[in-house]
């Protein structure tokens, strides 16, 4: 049985995107292959890692990609979006890609103290996790069929 490919996108790929792929992967990477592009790459912020560790999800190997860094010829069952920017600007992606749209808040714009944006980044994470068992569980909020865990 072939996976399913999806791709998250984000504008820079260094929080909202990594966390979602890193996500997908544990909690149904048997059933998808995953990646995850940025449209400006920019290096992963050190508290994605941070909170995505704390939660038990090791990022070891992931690094910012942009959308010319993803394999040539590569098709998409699903391109989800977790920014509005990058709604806004997605490219068209060949094949039979179905386009979801996720918009969450960028935790790395949150100006504060290093535990208030420590803070929001977990916020963000916990939000994107909730989002993806949601997904996967058929819970579309726009009506849609949903994934099921097995």
């Amino acid at each position: 049985m072939q996976k399913e490919k999806v791709l998250f996108l984000c504008v820079h790929n260094s929080a909202r995107s990594q966390m979602a792929e890193a996500w997908l992967r544990r909690y149904a990477g048997e059933r998808f292959e995953v990646y995850s592009a940025g449209l400006e790459p920019r290096e992963i912020h050190p508290y994605t890692l941070r909170v995505m560790e704390e939660a038990g999800v090791e990022m070891r190997g992931h690094y910012a990609k942009g959308v010319d860094d993803l394999p040539a010829g590569l098709r998409f069952d699903y391109v989800i979006t977790v920014c509005s920017q990058a709604e806004a600007r997605c490219p068209f992606f060949p094949g039979p890609a179905r386009r979801l749209s996720w918009p969450f808040e960028d935790p790395s714009a949150y100006e504060g103290g290093e535990e208030e944006k420590l803070a929001r980044f977990r916020e963000v994470r916990d939000q994107i996790a909730r989002r993806i068992r949601e997904w996967l569980e058929g819970e579309e909020p726009d009506g849609g069929p949903g994934l099921y865990l097995r």
